[in-house]
């Protein structure tokens, strides 16, 4: 009995021991205060080489020279990054599995599949957010339009959408129901063939993101009408924003830096430096800028608030004008 007592005694201090070493903070997971070391995953729910996967492997390039170990990209495309993010979300909350991503999915996405098929920002931790991508209206030479107001005169038209649930096709239909536009929409996969379809007159407009299509305004293959931030471009200073012609429009692409929800404040806060340090580099800057991508760098709790009120700027906006995103 005696030598029972004891290694009970025993097994008592060495939990003191243990509480008093992480600050009797229960939450405390082993080996955070080491963090990181090994690999730290950034998973991106587009295909290799789209907007989202360059900006995910340019700041894992800083981010991996910042916190002196691997920072691989992985892709799992799938249902405008729903199969990604449910990935990471379901993942250890141990800050080794991240996750590129985009604003559409938690902002214009659930306008088009069910509650239960929903991403919700509940299920994860926003660590910073990084860039936004501005959408354009451009339209094919064959079609003769040069402005909005062109585009408004003409009768019914058949134009591109870079898919269903995204930007592109919220911001068409938002701006085409305020304007009094008839038109039917086209979903393509992605901005390249929606693009390649306006380049070729198989559609006289589509919605693509500037990215994507300032190569080709540059070349006069495609002529832009009118883009979708709140204030002018500065790639595009010409062109006239929607909102200042007299439309609510505001629409476009955010992207930010995830993981899954609960994940403990320390690794929170080496993970932000080491995006910090990545997005602070000049190899960064010059990709930001040669991607013609707007720094949209604020906080995760900033990135939350942002897109939660624009969720409920969209739904209310598709409401008040019987928009369905649902094809």
């Amino acid at each position: 009995m005696k030598a029972i007592r004891l290694a009970g005694a025993v097994a008592l201090t060495a939990s003191a021991l243990a509480l008093t070493s992480c600050g009797g903070n229960l939450s405390w997971m082993p080996g955070s205060a080491d963090f990181p070391t090994g690999p730290v995953t950034i998973t991106v729910g587009q295909a290799p080489g789209g907007s989202s996967d360059l900006v995910a492997r340019a700041v894992a390039e800083g981010m991996a020279a910042s916190l002196d170990v691997a920072v691989p990209v992985l892709n799992k495309e799938g249902a405008n990054g729903a199969l990604a993010t449910e990935q990471v979300a379901a993942s250890a909350p141990d800050g080794y599995e991240l996750l590129m991503l985009n604003a559409s999915l938690i902002t214009i996405t659930p306008l088009a599949v069910s509650p239960a098929e929903a991403v919700s920002l509940d299920d994860l931790t926003v660590l910073k957010g990084l860039s936004q991508d501005d959408y354009v209206l451009v339209a094919s030479p064959a079609s003769g339009f040069e402005s909005l107001d062109d585009l408004i005169a003409a009768p019914d038209l058949d134009y591109g959408t870079t898919g269903v649930g995204t930007g592109s096709q919220l911001a068409q239909a938002i701006l085409f129901a305020e304007a009094d536009v008839a038109g039917e929409a086209v979903p393509f996969d992605s901005g390249s063939p929606a693009l390649t379809a306006v380049m070729g007159d198989q559609m006289q407009v589509a919605t693509v993101q500037l990215g994507e299509a300032k190569p080709q305004i540059d070349a006069g293959t495609v002529t832009p009408l009118v883009v979708f931030s709140e204030e002018r471009n500065a790639f595009v200073p010409e062109v006239p924003t929607a909102a200042e012609l007299g439309y609510e429009v505001p629409v476009a692409q955010y992207r930010a830096i995830a993981g899954p929800a609960d994940m403990p404040e320390d690794v929170q806060d080496r993970l932000v430096d080491a995006i910090d340090d990545a997005i602070a580099s000049d190899a960064y800057r010059a990709f930001n800028e040669s991607s013609l991508l707007t720094p949209r760098e604020i906080s995760g709790d900033e990135v939350v608030a942002e897109w939660t009120e624009l969720a409920e700027t969209y739904r209310a906006l598709a409401e008040e004008h019987d928009i369905s995103l649902t094809g």
